[in-house]
């Protein structure tokens, strides 16, 4: 049997009031994360989400808070400028033990990376299989099982891509605010646009309110100002488009460990700032998402 695509009847029910007809994999209560705030990162795919959520980790830490940072990608690299190499994800620690999740130990799936932050892949089923909310559920459900989440401060779960089915936005039941990484182009005004309807449709059953938006790659913010105006959005924070940044990822580093160059001291305290406000506590925003024409027409198309 593939364990993957094993999913109790009960954890999955279509459109209970999440939208009509959508497909939702259902929250475990036992499995919900009780002490630490959490936040879910989305945004359009290659815009930086893993970039931005590394680099939050790490200003988390630099706060004195202990953060845990969850990838939810089957390409499973959300973590690998703090950890400087590609971890073994939860779905294939659990696969070599035929799934008998209790002959696990925590280092076999966590790992510690820069300034402290610990480190998590989820991964993914194989293509054309499975659910990705089962493989959030699992890894959720290893770090309570282990007490691994009872002593952290801060989770940050970095997601896929913009895919917004009821498998990838799992990580919205567990969160307090979603935050989308967006630049200023329509292709990631469209994604957010997105993104904002599937929190909106999670807010219905859960707690998740969305937290902002956090400006990426981008000189310029007026197109992803004039939209967040328009529907009930703000924008927490802007890292425009430098190349020290793009040389981190190269370099398998953080942004906090980069040689002193013109600008960088500028978006290191930018991420701190960045986290001290989502520490603080960011307020929920009553968010309308545009249908997808009106989109096209308030960014100019004909």
């Amino acid at each position: 049997m593939n364990q993957l695509t094993n999913i109790p009847v009960h954890s999955i029910d279509p459109g209970d009031g999440d939208g009509e007809g959508s497909l939702q994999v259902h929250l475990d209560p036992d499995m919900a994360i009780d002490k630490a705030k959490v936040f879910a990162v989305y945004g359009k795919g290659g815009i930086g989400k893993s970039t931005t959520s590394s680099n939050l980790s790490v200003a988390f830490s630099k706060l004195g808070k202990r953060v845990i940072q969850i990838g939810c990608d089957p390409k499973h690299d959300s973590t690998f400028t703090l950890t400087k190499a590609l971890m073994p994800t939860v779905i294939d620690v659990l696969e070599s033990v035929e799934f008998h999740a209790e002959e696990l130990r925590p280092e076999d799936y966590m790992y510690e990376g820069y300034n402290g932050v610990m480190c998590v892949e989820a991964g993914g089923p194989p293509a054309g299989t499975g659910c990705g909310g089962y493989v959030v559920g699992q890894t959720v459900k290893l770090l309570k099982q282990h007490h691994l989440l009872e002593d952290a401060d801060v989770v940050i779960f970095d997601v896929l891509g913009d895919v917004v089915c009821g498998g990838f936005a799992s990580p919205l039941q567990h969160a307090e605010r979603a935050l989308v990484v967006t630049a200023n182009d329509f292709d990631s005004i469209f994604a957010m646009n997105r993104i904002a309807s599937a929190i909106g449709a999670k807010s219905k059953n859960y707690p998740v309110r969305l937290g902002g938006v956090i400006a990426n790659r981008s000189a310029d913010t007026d197109e992803i100002d004039r939209f967040n105006e328009a529907v009930g959005l703000q924008r927490l924070a802007h890292f425009p488009d430098l190349d020290v940044i793009r040389r981190s990822r190269l370099k398998k580093s953080t942004l906090f460990e980069m040689d002193p160059v013109d600008g960088l001291a500028e978006v290191q305290q930018e991420y701190l700032n960045l986290a001290q406000s989502l520490w603080d506590g960011v307020d929920e925003l009553d968010v309308t998402p545009m249908k997808d024409r009106d989109l096209f027409d308030f960014l100019g198309f004909d």
